[in-house]
């Protein structure tokens, strides 16, 4: 008889050697499909992984819906993609012959904008400002770490890149040569990211005036000891450099500087391809939704300019 403790096993092995996900997002996948499964297990006993069907997923979504509330749509849609990622799976290795998953019929999303910082805003927060133009903090921040953080901002800013690849981004990346650097992804998928003149000489005198690292560590970012920065970290000090400038967004986050990166090539008529390229995403349909402030800001033009607006 087979079990899904198997079978689930192997889809891991699968995602972790063969596709490369991180572990965060193998973690989900397990997650999900375990859920799922207890489900199973008290609704359909003795139903093998062979024997389900579009009826019991479709139940499992009522329960979801119904039950577990306030699970948002999104959560669900998370979900039965991981299911339908692990039947495809079980029919790439001839284990099932139809996947049940087919004929499911998911709920909407509604699509959030992304927020993002005005040009000025953006420009702002990334020009170092004298002490005493600063709020006066808690715990006062090193000379070191200020740098640092105010270079991590730039950074987000001007290449769009995410937390974990800036965490984990190291010296031997950098290209003066071509002024750009080389990031490891999703998927350790690698990619090319330009970067400004002004920007790469920055980054070169952070190298050269670097204190003392401790042995092991070629992050290119770096406390005063000399450790790795670690992701709660660059949260919490871009957080703190985004209250300090008065930015008035709810979300106060690396990923913002992300958003803001791709909403101001888009504004600025940047080609779409180019903008899911040095963002490292997978479709474009993930990047299509800078296209939606495009258009709005559009709009505003046309209201300004047409005479019939």
């Amino acid at each position: 008889m087979d079990t899904s403790a198997a079978y689930l096993q192997s889809f891991l092995d699968y995602l972790q050697f063969e596709k490369r996900f991180s572990e965060h997002t193998i973690l989900a996948y397990k997650t999900d499909l375990l859920q799922f499964f207890d489900f199973t297990a008290i609704c359909y006993p003795e139903t093998s992984v062979k024997e389900i069907n579009a009826l019991m997923i479709k139940s499992w979504l009522v329960y979801l819906k119904e039950l577990l509330k306030p699970t948002s749509n999104k959560s669900i849609h998370r979900k039965i993609s991981s299911l339908k990622s692990f039947y495809k799976f079980l029919l790439r290795e001839e284990v099932v012959k139809s996947s049940p998953i087919t004929t499911i019929v998911l709920p909407k999303i509604s699509k959030r904008l992304p927020s993002f910082l005005r040009e000025e805003e953006a420009n702002n927060l990334i020009t170092e400002k004298d002490d005493e133009d600063k709020p006066k903090k808690k715990k006062e921040e090193s000379a070191w770490d200020k740098r640092t953080n105010l270079l991590v901002v730039k950074l987000f800013y001007e290449t769009g890149i995410r937390l974990s690849e800036l965490i984990n981004l190291k010296e031997n990346q950098i290209d003066k040569s071509y002024c750009q650097i080389r990031v490891v992804g999703k998927g350790n998928k690698e990619r090319i990211i330009p970067v400004s003149t002004d920007l790469l000489h920055e980054m070169q005198l952070y190298i050269s005036e670097k204190p003392s690292r401790i042995d092991g560590v070629d992050n290119f970012f770096v406390s005063e000891k000399g450790k790795a920065l670690y992701a709660k970290k660059v949260y919490n000090a871009v957080k703190s450099l985004m209250i300090e400038n008065e930015i008035s967004l709810k979300k106060k986050s690396p990923h913002v500087l992300r958003h803001t990166f791709a909403t101001h090539l888009m504004n600025n008529g940047a080609d779409l391809n180019a903008v899911k390229e040095l963002l490292g995403h997978a479709s474009l349909a993930a990047t299509q939704v800078y296209t939606h402030n495009t258009i709005e800001q559009l709009k505003e033009i046309y209201k300004k300019a047409h005479p019939k607006s």
